[in-house]
């Protein structure tokens, strides 16, 4: 990400059980998602991340709790519009000098970066599979028609017969009550 999100803890690191609120605001830069056609989920860059968390002093490190905001933009993998939505992420990390839990990230005991915990949040939480809306039709696999726009004419499939008795199973389960 950036340089500011580097903060400067060595005050809080030498009185254990201090706390400070930090509100950042940072462009994007390189969070996507996606194949080699980049069809993924992504931030663009320059939108903006806000990183709103609480730094609190422990005796062997620090933790940040709060959460990360962006919007998010892709490809809905149904319809292939169009997709974006807002993204918001908790964040409950350790930072230690020397770590004793393979989840705690290092920090020198002056300066803590963010950056690579902001980066690998937002890649986690973007979706896999982005939709435009989640009632989303799609497209007809037949005529090509984006079944949310226009009625699709098409005939579904034959049923194959040897899936009969699990058809008429589902059917009696969904007549009961």
């Amino acid at each position: 990400m950036t340089d500011a999100l580097v903060l400067n803890v060595a005050e809080l690191t030498r009185r254990p059980a201090t706390r400070k609120a930090y509100e950042l605001v940072v462009p994007a830069e390189g969070l996507a998602l996606g194949g080699p056609t980049g069809d993924g989920a992504r931030v663009e860059d320059g939108t903006p991340v806000v990183v709103d968390v609480v730094v609190e002093s422990l005796s062997d490190g620090l933790t940040v709790n709060g959460e990360v905001r962006t919007g998010w933009q892709g490809t809905c993998r149904r319809c292939l519009g169009p997709a974006s939505g807002e993204l918001v992420a908790e964040v409950s990390e350790l930072y230690q000098v020397h770590p004793t839990s393979e989840d705690a990230f290092t920090f020198d005991g002056e300066q803590l970066d963010l950056g690579p915990m902001v980066r690998e949040l937002v890649l986690m939480e973007l979706p896999s599979a982005p939709l435009c809306r989640s009632d989303c039709a799609g497209i007809c696999a037949r005529c090509g028609a984006d079944r949310n726009l226009v009625p699709c004419e098409c005939q579904p499939d034959p049923v194959d017969p040897r899936w009969a008795g699990l058809e008429a199973l589902r059917e009696q389960l969904e007549s009961e009550p």
